[in-house]
């Protein structure tokens, strides 16, 4: 063989990288093929996003078999869990970025170094949480609208989960230090387990099958909080044995209040932006529920059938995320520009897709959970609206995680407030209230919305300012 002949690289094929995906993998994601890295991290990104959804399906699940009390219970403690989820979110977002940028200098001493400082932030909010709301479980249950039967059923159940914060806090946490590492699989199993335990876990201790006692509803939050315990232990035993892509050793958990202070600066964005969209929907959902009933049990069958066929969009983005972090540690900000340009396509090939198939299938789709002469209609009427959106989603989801993943929370969180706060509520509204349209101008004003912040955030992002920010 001639010496100046090129070396012939295999690239491995799209099954082969689904493998390599789920089973883990070091790919370097600041070089090679940008289309094989979303890929690699997408896989076990939409994987984990499904086992966390798998959580309350399962509680539910079990739940309603022991009544209407307790479904109450598990509906009113999940609305106080919200503000526990917006500050688990904002910290996570903040660790993502900055442990991927860290990773994409090759600094993995500081990457450890801030890993390790957001798990104390972690364990310091969630116990005070923790502690808060084990403590005031009947009252806030009483505060939410809990009549007195729901109470007395349900404030175990609701101390439960929240005196467990500290799990929900750590499996969000340590899995988005693991993404941000590019370590995906890990937190993909992570969520496996904790999910296998909570399965196994929740009727044996709700209905006290076999050796287990019978704890009724509370048994459902004993089971939950377990499995996700065992999914943290997991977490820690790959971070501190060095099993995974990255190793958290004892000397970087030495308190380093400088870069305690950074994350919370960068994570006071991530938690306010959750919460400017979890106050939209609410919003959204009051100019819904005056039209009746009906209109909320539609809009809210749609709603579900629309998240669940978009996990895999969700999964590109925190893909997206991932590598824009990484890239920009690396000293490569155009490829990092070219990744979300490139995933953003791949999740609006994605979503039209969904999109079309919901537009064209809406009532046999709606048909199979309900046919309620009142709600199927409106339901059809709401997947379809909000399915026109699809493409003007799927580009808004991923240049958002984008902006989050190169540490700028602050703008994702005024585009929110422009395009949800001041465009697609009062849209809603006038729509709903003041033309023909009724409760359909209110769906209509979702596409509205979304196609607002798609195009407020790529115009923002063509900009480039986003590579300039630091974490």
């Amino acid at each position: 063989m001639s010496a100046s002949q090129p070396i012939q690289v295999r690239v491995p094929g799209f099954w082969e990288s689904v493998r390599e995906a789920i089973s883990g993998t070091n790919q370097d994601y600041t070089d090679g093929s940008i289309g094989r890295a979303i890929l690699l991290l997408s896989v076990p990104m939409v994987l984990e996003m499904c086992m966390e959804s798998l959580f309350g399906v399962v509680d539910v699940f079990w739940v309603a078999h022991v009544g209407v009390d307790a479904i109450a219970t598990v509906a009113l403690t999940e609305s106080v869990l919200t503000i526990l989820f917006a500050l688990a979110l904002g910290l996570s977002m903040g660790a993502t970025a900055t442990v991927a940028r860290r990773i994409g200098e090759q600094d993995e001493e500081s990457a450890g170094v801030l890993a390790a400082q957001a798990i104390v932030l972690g364990l310091l909010m969630s116990a005070a949480i923790g502690i808060a709301g084990y403590r005031y479980a009947p009252d806030l249950l009483r505060v939410m609208g809990a009549s007195d039967g729901v109470v007395q059923i349900g404030s175990n159940y609701t101390r439960v989960m929240l005196g467990g914060s500290t799990t929900i806090f750590m499996l969000f946490l340590i899995n988005a230090v693991f993404r941000g590492a590019g370590d995906a699989a890990t937190a993909m199993r992570a969520l496996w387990l904790a999910n296998i335990v909570n399965i196994l876990l929740n009727p044996c201790l709700i209905f006290g099958l076999g050796p287990f006692p019978h704890l009724g509803v509370t048994g459902s939050a004993v089971g939950t909080t377990i499995g996700r315990g065992i999914g943290v232990l997991f977490q820690l035993w790959m971070l501190t044995l060095g099993k995974g892509r990255f190793h958290l050793r004892a000397h970087q958990m030495r308190l380093n209040f400088g870069v305690m202070w950074r994350l919370l600066r960068l994570s006071a964005g991530g938690t306010f932006q959750y919460l400017v969209q979890m106050a939209s929907w609410i919003g959204l959902i009051r100019i819904v529920s005056t039209f009746g009933s009906a209109a909320v049990a539609a809009n809210t069958l749609a709603l579900k059938i629309v998240i669940f066929a978009i996990l895999p969009s969700w999964g590109m983005s925190n893909a997206a995320a991932t590598l824009v972090g990484q890239n920009l540690g690396a000293g490569k900000p155009d490829r990092a520009e070219k990744s979300v340009w490139r995933t953003g396509f791949y999740d609006m090939v994605f979503l039209g897709g969904i999109g079309i198939l919901f537009i064209s299938f809406a009532s046999p789709i709606i048909g199979l959970f309900t046919n309620d002469p009142t709600v199927k209609p409106l339901a059809v009427t709401c997947l379809r609206y909000i399915s026109y959106g699809n493409i003007s989603y799927a580009y808004g989801m991923v240049v958002t995680q984008a902006f989050n993943g190169a540490g700028d929370t602050v703008t994702p969180t005024t585009l929110n407030l422009i395009a949800f706060w001041l465009c697609q509520l009062p849209v809603a509204y006038w729509l709903a209230f003041h033309t023909s349209l009724g409760v359909s101008g209110a769906f209509l004003a979702v596409v509205i919305g979304d196609s607002i912040l798609a195009a407020l955030g790529i115009l923002w992002f063509r900009t480039g300012r986003w590579k300039r920010a630091s974490v």
